[in-house]
């Protein structure tokens, strides 16, 4: 334990915590302050002033990230076989439908992402207990449930990821990684919290976007002034 306490006290001495910085000076400080022997994920935390129990406050929507995430998505395509020559050609990890249904419901789940197609969803839906509870559930909404198999496989690849706001009222996502360059990941968050601002929903009442934090995995949070989001 001592280690990760030594490591965060020079991580604290590095930066300002009572400090706001702008989301430039932010992506900056993040590189600088994350020491992990790994490349670490740059996280973005957007805490908004909506009510996410009711439905008319929900923000959940999709961003596609200028620089990508930086890491490797592993995506299953549960579909027809007149699509799986589509989803292979696209890049999709793994092809098939009664087979991985199988898989899943004997609890593999070594996926990040499953894109399927409007006819299969009855199978797919079965499958809800296990995919919901790790967000892998596909959804009309996130561009997951498609005709369009072979786009959505090439887009979740380049770096689309899905966000939702959770039962705190808060969006966490990861945007980056800690090697790319400051410009990279300040680019990939504005994108984010932009898209999310943009999501306001009409029945939100008062501030919207409360606060803005970005991290790396293991590093302290440093808080951003919204303002420099335009």
């Amino acid at each position: 334990m001592g280690k990760i306490t030594k490591k965060r006290k020079e991580a604290l001495a590095k930066f300002d915590c009572a400090k706001v910085y702008s989301l430039t000076e932010a992506s900056s400080v993040v590189k600088t302050i994350t020491n992990t022997n790994f490349d670490a994920s740059v996280d973005i935390d957007v805490r908004l002033g909506v009510d996410p129990r009711k439905a008319n406050q929900m923000v959940r929507g999709t961003v596609a990230l200028p620089h990508g995430t930086g890491k490797t998505v592993r995506v299953l395509v549960l579909c027809t076989p007149d699509k799986e020559e589509e989803a292979k050609a696209a890049g999709a990890d793994y092809v098939g439908l009664d087979d991985y249904v199988a898989k899943i419901k004997g609890g593999w789940t070594d996926i990040d992402v499953v894109i399927t197609m409007p006819s299969v969803m009855p199978k797919v839906g079965a499958l809800g207990r296990i995919l919901g509870p790790r967000g892998l559930m596909p959804n009309p909404k996130t561009g997951t449930v498609t005709m369009d198999i072979g786009k959505a496989v090439q887009e979740v690849k380049a770096g689309k990821i899905d966000f939702r706001v959770d039962k705190f009222g808060i969006v966490h996502a990861g945007v980056a990684k800690v090697s790319f360059d400051v410009e990279k990941i300040e680019e990939n968050a504005r994108e984010l919290i932009q898209t999310i601002i943009r999501m306001k929903p009409s029945a939100a009442k008062g501030t919207y976007v409360k606060s803005i934090f970005m991290s790396s995995t293991m590093s302290p949070g440093i808080q951003v002034d919204p303002k420099s989001i335009t």
